[in-house]
């Protein structure tokens, strides 16, 4: 029997469950919420597919959140959507792909239903829809977001000091950083920051572009086309053998000793985190204007792909300040790289690192290689979050071609990882009988599902059709071709 034929909640603790997804008979270990931790850590051990859903969620989160010692609100959020707003004209100046848009980096919110199939959306179970991050302009990932808040807030606090701004100064002002002066400010100071990829580019291209020295620190698992397209912008990148973990403690340790030096640190950063978060602000703009209500009636649901956490942080904690109960976030890891959902399942005074499980944190998804997550982004999501669910990477590449060919949208492995949230979330047992335990299953006719894709555009040709390639091998194969 299965808990699908009508097993008890006691019943389905142990289940394994072979589900079929469309094509493919593919294995998963539902863990719902009331299961010990111990078959989470099995499922993870394991290194198979797993849900994990979050037992401390709290309803109606507070105003002001606490984590490792930072107390952060909705006012924060909408001081870094400020801040973006200030730059506006000077980031039009700087990079000519943001002048049809007046400096604003944002991405589209697109409807795809014609994808729902694909990704095992059950019929009547709500609307799916894209929040395309991957085509996000000047660092064409979800990066631009939280990777140029930070450079804007740095730069924005040497010119107040410099007297090249005034607290009154207002967005036209701000076109005055790009002025010679200025740069002569800016290229006494280097901006550095440990990197898989993506958020390198942000953080180089933003830095170079204002003037700053530039450096980044990459990890063996960063794609060298990445590193090719830093160095073309005048970007020092400083590689190392180890993981993103190393990669980050190097460049923390080097910018420590120089005092000219800032140091953008993705595992510890409040204003990387922040500038994600000014996402949801838009979002829900984006929602409003789709006529898509969010209520107790009509629930949303947030895939977002988790590498150490501070991105899909930011954003969950700036939804769920603007919405409340109604909203669900949930974050997508590969299955070799879990460090978010290890973290959980850990709670407060560990940290340990998805070694720890022997797992080998090795995988196609190099912007979610992470071994260990951040303690900030972990405690930040400890009454937030939903949960958390890992996908396989031949899965990412399959889905990466379903959503080339529902939606002509090109994407990077790392990327697809959340469009296996709706299936695992509404069509698993563990899912199901969370949903029902927090009453919403009686309105996932209403609800709409948001994957976010984080990042593409910049993907070379060759490297994209190499992805599709492997994905529609695998498809073929699932298929018995």
């Amino acid at each position: 029997m299965s808990c699908a034929d009508g097993g008890t909640l006691e019943e389905c603790r142990l289940l394994i469950d072979y589900r079929r997804m469309p094509d493919r008979p593919v294995p998963m270990i539902s863990v719902d919420p009331f299961v010990e931790e111990s078959l989470a850590l099995a499922a993870l051990r394991n290194a198979e597919p797993c849900l994990w859903l979050n037992p401390s969620r709290q309803a109606t989160p507070a105003p002001e959140q606490r984590a490792l010692g930072e107390t952060i609100s909705l006012d924060d959020t909408k001081a870094a959507a400020a801040r973006f707003e200030r730059f506006a004209p000077l980031l039009a100046q700087l990079f000519p792909e943001l002048a049809g848009t007046q400096g604003v980096i944002e991405s589209p919110l697109v409807p795809a239903a014609a994808l729902r199939p694909a990704v095992g959306l059950p019929q009547g179970q709500g609307a799916l829809w894209i929040k395309a991050d991957h085509s996000l302009p000047v660092a064409g990932s979800i990066k631009a977001r939280g990777g140029i808040h930070e450079v804007l807030e740095f730069a924005e606090r040497l010119a107040l000091e410099q007297g090249l701004l005034t607290p009154a100064s207002g967005p036209d002002d701000y076109r005055q950083l790009a002025s010679p002066a200025a740069r002569a400010v800016f290229g006494r100071y280097q901006v550095a920051v440990g990197s898989t990829g993506n958020l390198g580019l942000s953080i180089g291209v933003a830095a170079s572009a204002l003037g700053f020295r530039a450096a980044v620190h990459m990890s063996a698992d960063a794609k060298e086309w990445k590193k090719e397209r830093l160095r073309r912008r005048g970007v020092e990148v400083v590689e190392h053998a180890g993981d993103y973990e190393k990669a980050v403690a190097a460049g923390r340790t080097q910018a420590e000793a120089d005092p000219f030096c800032h140091f953008v640190d993705d595992e510890r950063s409040l204003s990387l985190l922040l500038g994600y978060s000014a996402a949801a602000l838009h979002l829900r703009t984006q929602l409003a204007e789709a006529g898509i209500a969010i209520d107790a009636e009509h629930p949303l649901f947030v895939y977002l792909p988790c590498g150490v956490g501070g991105a899909p942080a930011g954003i969950a904690f700036g939804l769920r300040q603007l919405l409340g109960p109604h909203v669900h976030c949930l974050f997508a890891e590969p299955v070799q790289s879990p460090c978010f959902m290890v973290q959980m399942l850990a709670g407060e005074g560990s940290h340990p690192s998805v070694y720890d499980l022997g797992l080998d944190n090795r995988t196609e998804a190099d912007g979610l290689a992470v071994p260990r997550a951040s303690l900030l982004a972990a405690a930040l999501m400890q009454p937030l979050l939903s949960g958390c669910f890992t996908v396989r990477d031949e899965t990412l590449f399959e889905q990466l071609v379903q959503v080339l060919d529902a939606t002509g949208a090109r994407i990077e492995p790392s990327a697809a990882a959340g469009f296996s949230g709706p299936a695992m979330l509404a069509g698993s047992p563990a899912g199901r009988a969370w949903l029902q335990a927090q009453g919403l299953a009686p309105h996932l006719a209403q609800a709409t599902h948001v994957v976010w894709t984080t990042g593409g555009l910049f993907v070379p040709p060759e490297e994209y059709e190499r992805f599709v390639a492997r994905g529609r091998a695998l498809l073929l194969q699932a298929q018995g071709g």
